[in-house]
């Protein structure tokens, strides 16, 4: 009898071990997506195909918000749960459920939601490029943890990739997602990304890459942006965080591809519909700060026999910043990264656009270092190569006049450099 018993629990036990082993559960995220006022969106990766709930509760008024969602192979069981009705300025925590049963609830898994766009606001931007699944770029995760923005905006090389097969575009983001100081950090904070020239398909490369819409597919695969392009093609979006509005351009895409909307007779950098877009958009924006982000830099100082950069298409950005002093655009910023360096630059566009306009670039937050990329130019205020850095942009509209501070700092949590700017003193046509 004693026999049968024990064969009998090793069976159930048996089959309880390859019921777990086959049941449902994340193998990525869950990270946090585009968060507004009244709505949330968050990522995963799932381990097989099915039906896939969040359910989130507000933790002040105690309502419970759900989404359900679909893993298929054809988007290799990456799903987005996009929550509406929500209230805001509020936190919820969430959970995931496969089947009924809980796969993800951990204390660490919370959302904000922003607050009411005109409402006066303090708002933490992180920005960062270049990283890797190393000790210096997780060093960096954690820090920016530990300096708890609101939402987290990546430029660009994050990860390496370089190839547009879609076999190896999903390995390296699965790679990059299993870091573990990212994944803690994007539990409770949003993620939103652009691309450059190493997560598009290759270095220095423009929009005849071959391969290029797979590198497309795959971005929207893993990434819960608010838009991708015009749905069909390219991957900018913006999206709003209290008194800041952050316009993630793609500068791969389009490039080199098509003549210029604004002179026939060159190339363009982001593609007529692209600059229809950030015209109308930039325009219709009530934000007291628009940053203009990308992943290449706005200038042309870089290390000898590099072309990949907006001065290339001078053209384009000359007619970007004259739209923006025709129009009488306050609160200007562009950001960059690419070039493994940290500088500041503060060009000479007051009779332009009505103020001189600041451009941040932040670079590496692995450590490879590029010394010939320190490069002259008459609007430089600021270098260095700094491993392992990244730029913490806070915009604080709780008073009059609004102020944005941008840090940069490093995985130690020094700040060796920083720029405040004055809302009053970025308004066009003074």
């Amino acid at each position: 009898i004693a026999t049968i018993i024990a064969a009998s629990s090793f069976l159930q036990l048996f089959a309880f071990l390859n019921f777990a082993q086959a049941s449902p559960r994340l193998s990525h995220g869950p990270f946090v997506g585009h968060v507004t006022a009244t709505s949330a969106s968050v990522w995963a990766r799932c381990t097989e195909p099915g039906e896939y709930e969040l359910v989130a509760r507000d933790l002040q008024r105690g309502t419970w918000h759900s989404a359900v969602t679909t893993a298929t192979e054809a988007n290799d069981h990456c799903v987005v749960w996009r929550l509406s009705d929500l209230v805001p300025n509020s936190e919820y925590s969430y959970r995931i459920l496969s089947r009924g049963n809980a796969i993800a609830d951990e204390v660490a898994q919370r959302l904000s939601t922003a607050p009411d766009v005109d409402a006066p606001a303090l708002t933490r931007l992180a920005f960062g490029s270049c990283a890797r699944e190393d000790a210096g770029s997780a060093g960096v995760w954690a820090q920016m943890e530990r300096d708890d923005p609101d939402a987290v905006v990546l430029l660009g090389d994050t990860p390496y990739i370089d190839s547009t097969d879609l076999d190896h575009q999903r390995t390296r983001y699965r790679q990059f997602a299993a870091v573990p100081e990212l994944a803690h950090l994007l539990k409770s904070r949003s993620l939103y990304a652009t691309w450059d020239d190493h997560d598009f398909g290759r270095n220095d490369t423009a929009g005849d890459l071959p391969g290029k819409e797979t590198s497309r597919r795959v971005f929207q695969e893993y990434h819960a942006n608010p838009s991708y392009g015009d749905g069909n093609e390219g991957i900018y979006t913006r999206f709003r965080r209290g008194p800041v509005d952050v316009f993630l351009l793609d500068a791969r895409y389009f490039a080199a591809v098509e003549a210029s909307p604004v002179d026939r007779n060159k190339r363009t950098l982001l593609g007529k519909h692209q600059w229809q877009w950030l015209r109308t958009e930039l325009k219709a924006s009530t934000a007291p700060f628009k940053i203009l982000a990308a992943g290449m830099i706005w200038n042309g100082a870089v290390r000898p026999n590099k072309t990949d950069h907006w001065e290339t298409y001078a053209h384009e950005r000359q007619a970007l910043l004259e739209f923006i002093g025709k129009e009488r655009i306050s609160g200007v910023l562009l950001v960059g990264g690419d070039i493994h360096r940290t500088r500041v630059l503060r060009h000479d566009t007051t009779g332009t656009i009505g103020y001189p306009l600041t451009e941040l670039i932040t670079s590496p937050m692995h450590d490879s270092i590029i010394a010939a990329a320190n490069a002259p130019h008459p609007a430089l205020v600021f270098d260095a190569g700094m491993p392992h850095s990244y730029l913490l942009i806070t915009v604080d509209a709780r008073s009059s006049p609004a102020v944005l501070t941008a840090r940069f700092k490093n995985s130690s949590g020094e700040a060796f450099h920083t720029e405040r700017l004055v809302r009053s003193d970025l308004r066009a046509g003074r």
